[in-house]
This record gives C-alpha cells, structure tokens and sequence, in this order.
C-alpha cells in the first residue's frame, strides 16, 4: 500500500485523466472497495466531491450534472450492493442520453468470478444498459480505461459506462499520462441534402419540426429558433424537452408526451413534412409509435440525427440525415424562406391555438379547492409560474403533481426543466441538487411527490450542508398517485398497495436544519412561495395536496384523510 504523499499510483493516473478532460465534480458514497480512489482525491481540490446519501441519489446528481455541463458526470460507489443501488441511475442516463461514468470498486482480482463478498459480474449487470463496461485488470490500464469511458459516454448518442476497478489496481505507481480528449467535429450536412431539404420545405404546406434534446446545447436553442421563424415552421417539442423552444412563440405547438391530448396529436398528423431534428422519436415522443405512422410515415419525414444507429432506426425516412441537428437546422436557416405565405402562418396559427387551449389554466375561482380534501397542486405550479425567476430551474420527480408543469407551465430558455425521461421516482432531490451545485446564482426548484421524496429525499442534507438556496415543492397526498389513477381507470374501487402513511415533512426538513412551511390552503401559496424564492438557503414547502383533483371523476377514492389531518 503507498502513502498518500505518494501522488503517481493508478488512481491519480485515473483522476488526472478525468481533471484534464474538466470533469470537476463527482459524487460519491464512500465504500472500502475504492479506497484507492478516494485517497487520490485528496490530491485533487479542483474536483469537488459529493458526499451522498444512497448511491441512487448519487447517480441521478450524476446525469443531472451531465445534462447541465454536456460533460461526463461521474458517481463512485462500491460493489455489490452499492452498485446495485446506483443502478437506477444508469438507466435514467441511458434513457436521457446523457454522458456518465459509473466508477465501482470491485473484489481483488484474485478472487474475481468466484463468487467472493458482494461480487457482481457487472458485465452481465450492465450490458444491456451501458454503452460500455470495462473491468480494468492492471494498474497500468486505469488511465487508459478512463480516457476511452470520457469518449465512449460523450459519442454518438451520449450515455453511461461502467468502469470496475479491483481493491489491488488503484494504488499501484504507474506514469501520469494528461491525455485530453479532442471533441468529435460535428458532422455537416451535405450540401446536396440541405437543397433536398429545401425543395421540400419549398413544396410543403404544413411542415412541422419535432425538435429534441440534441438543441440543449451551446447555440442549439438559437438555431432551432432561426429555422423555425425563418421558413414559417411550427415547433412540436419531443418527451420533457420543454425549454428548448419558447413555450410563449407563436410558433410553438406544444409538446409530445405522456398525455398530449387526442385534438393536438389528430392536428400535428395533418402535417404534411415533418422534420424530426435531434430526437430518436421513441415510444413517446410518437404516441406509441403511431405518430408519425409506424414504419411509414403518411407524410414526408425528415429525420436528423448524429447516430446512425438512430437514424431510420423505427421509423423509415424519406430523407435520413446523419449529422449535427444544430448544424443542419443553421444551415437551413441561411437558406432562402420558404414561408408559403398566409397558408403556412394559418397553418402555425391553427397548431399555436389547439395548444393555447390544452395549456389554459383551469379556473379555480368557482369554490375553495381546499374544502374536500386538500390543494388541486395545479394551484401550486400556477401560483409558481407567476413568480418565477426568467433562469428558475424546475427540477421534477416523477408523479401526477408533474402533469401540471408539464402541460401549463410556460418555459422560456435560460428557465430549465430538469426532468428524467426514464420516469423514474427520486430523480427531483438529486437533480435540484446537481443544479444548485452547477450553478449557485440560478433559483433552483424541486417539486416532488411524497411517494418519490421518500425514495431521495434524504439527499436534501447536502442542500443544508452547503447552504443550497432550493426551493422544495412537497406534493403530500398520501398516495403513489399515478398508480391509483390507473387503478382507477382499470380497476375502480379496488385499490391495493397505493395509500401511503406519510411522515411530517416540515418536521423532517427541520431535522435537517431546513426551514419548512405546511400548507393546507390556496390563499396560503402565493406568499409561501415567495418566501423560498427569496430565501438565501434550502427552503421547504409541504402542500396538502388533492387526491380526488387527479382521479377520473366520480370514481371516488381512499386518501385516508385522517392521515392529513394535521395543524398548521
């Protein structure tokens, strides 16, 4: 074993791989079998080490950091269980595309696949889930094995690796390399496919862009916008990629997800060209593969995207376009308009009003939403949406208080929705967390179910520990409410294993040293959110919350109100 003033081993060949390449933060639980990397950090102030709560906590901070820097973020955790636990935010990363490193400590390599103490083939674990596990079996390899996970998880389409590191590889001396990675240049449209392009926007009387998560980039947001108003095109936003778009352009026709109503979908399908730009136009985004029809769109589909692996992959493309979707809506853009005169702003005007309609707050002035059994949380999101700061970041769980954001809250870039496509419970603590981190002066929002904040919301210590200023939204309704309301629609009346007996929140946030507030009442939130928005540390609101407001109506339910009935 070396000293810790020893600063040549395999773990600092590993860590300087990851400074050089501006990876300045990971976040960690701390085990015995990557001990070896944990001294190296010591050596290395310039990255910032997380300590979590839960290793699922850990990974999801991980994406979240990766979405926000478009750079690797790393989570270390220990074999075994520790792995097993991080594996949901490998998942998640997978699901969202974005680049991350799990880094898991593993037996000696002596006693690797015999079964030791916590082993796990990870290989086997995480085969189907990452876009490479590599299990490094000499000292000498580490570094390499680093560089290669920075360019495997940032390539093609970004995602997770697995590195797996043995007790006995981490502190053996080994040469320092600094290799740094050269981003990919990314790929330009042929000129020839631009004039294709072109001609048929030239032709097209509906066209309509589906925009995705390949525009959440560094002059992706621009360019998408200079396309769209240049040729006069509506922009349909792919699965929780809100803020890459205007939610308040004329332009804008919304967003396709989870419950993106019949009207807008039946609309958007009457397009004529659709021009799906940096999404893979998975299950969701296209209604279950029903929209555009599946494999052969009824209209004319342009599909760009950097992966040829994505590109014609579900659906068949007239024209198939493996290049940068920035690059290639830009270069449209510097084309001649193509704007069809009043038809195509009629067009855009007919998808902007069926969205108006969908996104109109519901009114809630005809009687006190809190008389029967708690505040509808649309309330919340609303009186939330009046105040946000123009960069707020909403960080969202995964639940059915989120359908509100989804469908009214008004997104305009630099305010950022941080939400896991994987639909995943525990995601909104992490995430929050991972923004705050990232950047100190943006007002960071969480907004969770009491269901999901059980699952992460422990990690809220390290808001209080480094004096995060987030806001903490707790939806309290007493229920995994998305299942009961598909148990409501497929099986009224029958409710098994969806009550929840929650604790006290504010309580609980207290005992974290976190201001808190318990709100029962409509006129309690404005001024109750203003207070988080204004304070200068972690700040939490729990809101009875309304279980009937998200039911079918008339089916009824089982909130166990005297679990609610609390003083305020």
């Amino acid at each position: 074993m070396t000293s810790s003033a020893d600063l040549n081993t395999s773990a600092h060949a590993l860590l300087g791989i990851f400074a050089a390449n501006a990876i300045d933060r990971v976040f960690v639980v701390p085990g015995e079998s990557y001990l070896g990397v944990l001294d190296a950090l010591h050596d290395f102030p310039g990255i910032d080490v997380v300590t979590c709560r839960h290793e699922g906590g850990a990974a999801f901070m991980a994406g979240a950091d990766a979405r926000l820097t478009g750079r690797p973020g790393v989570a270390m955790v220990s074999r075994g269980p520790g792995a097993a636990n991080a594996s949901i935010g490998v998942h998640a990363a997978q699901q969202d595309g974005v680049p991350m490193i799990l880094l898991i400590g593993q037996v000696p390599r002596k006693d690797v696949r015999k079964e030791a103490f916590q082993e796990i083939d990870y290989q086997k674990m995480f085969g189907s889930m990452a876009k490479w596990v590599v299990e490094v079996t000499a000292p000498e390899e580490l570094a390499a094995a680093a560089f290669k996970a920075i360019r495997v998880a940032m390539s093609g389409t970004p995602g997770p690796v697995v590195m797996v590191v043995p007790e006995d590889v981490q502190q053996a001396p080994v040469t320092q390399p600094g290799w740094v990675a050269t981003p990919e240049c990314p790929a330009q449209p042929a000129a020839r496919t631009l004039d294709q392009i072109h001609a048929l926007l030239a032709r097209a009387r509906r066209p309509l862009i589906i925009a995705g998560g390949a525009f959440d980039r560094p002059g992706g947001r621009e360019a998408l916008r200079r396309l769209a108003e240049r040729h006069t095109i509506p922009v349909a936003v792919s699965f929780r990629q809100h803020d890459i778009f205007p939610n308040t352009h004329a332009l804008y026709a919304g967003d396709l997800d989870l419950a993106t109503q019949a009207a807008q979908v039946s609309a958007l399908d009457s397009s004529d060209l659709i021009l799906a730009l940096g999404t893979r136009l998975g299950d969701i985004t296209t209604q279950g593969y029903a929209f555009p029809a599946h494999p052969r769109p009824s209209q004319t589909l342009v599909h760009c995207y950097a992966d040829p692996h994505i590109v014609n992959q579900h659906f068949a493309a007239d024209v198939g376009v493996v290049a940068d979707p920035a690059a290639t809506a830009g270069a449209l853009a510097d084309l001649p308009g193509t704007g069809q005169g009043l038809a195509r702003g009629d067009w855009a005007a007919s998808l902007r009003a069926i969205r108006q309609c969908a996104a109109a707050w519901p009114d809630l002035a005809a009687g006190d939403p809190a008389a029967d059994d708690g505040v509808p949380f649309v309330a919340v999101v609303r009186a939330l949406a009046a105040q946000a700061p123009a960069d707020v970041a909403i960080c969202l769980d995964a639940g059915t208080f989120a359908a509100p954001v989804y469908r009214h809250f008004p997104f305009v870039h630099p305010q950022r929705l941080m939400a896991s496509q994987s639909g995943a419970m525990g995601y909104g603590t992490p995430s929050a967390i991972a923004a705050q981190l990232r950047d100190p002066c943006r007002k960071v929002v969480c907004m969770v179910g009491d269901g999901g904040f059980m699952m992460t919301g422990n990690e809220m210590a390290v808001a209080a520990e480094r004096g995060l200023p987030i806001l903490f939204i707790v939806s309290n309704n007493n229920c995994y409410g998305s299942i009961r309301l598909h148990q409501a629609r497929t099986y009224p009346g029958r409710y098994v294993g969806t009550n929840l007996a929650s604790p006290d929140f504010t309580m609980m946030a207290r005992a974290f040293g976190v201001q808190g507030e318990y709100l029962t009442r409509t006129d309690q939130l404005v001024g109750a959110i203003a207070r988080g928005l204004a304070s200068d540390a972690p700040y939490l609101l729990e809101v009875r919350t309304s279980l009937a407001a998200i039911l079918p109506p008339g089916v009824g339910h089982v909130a166990g109100k005297d679990l609610l009935a609390r003083g305020d």
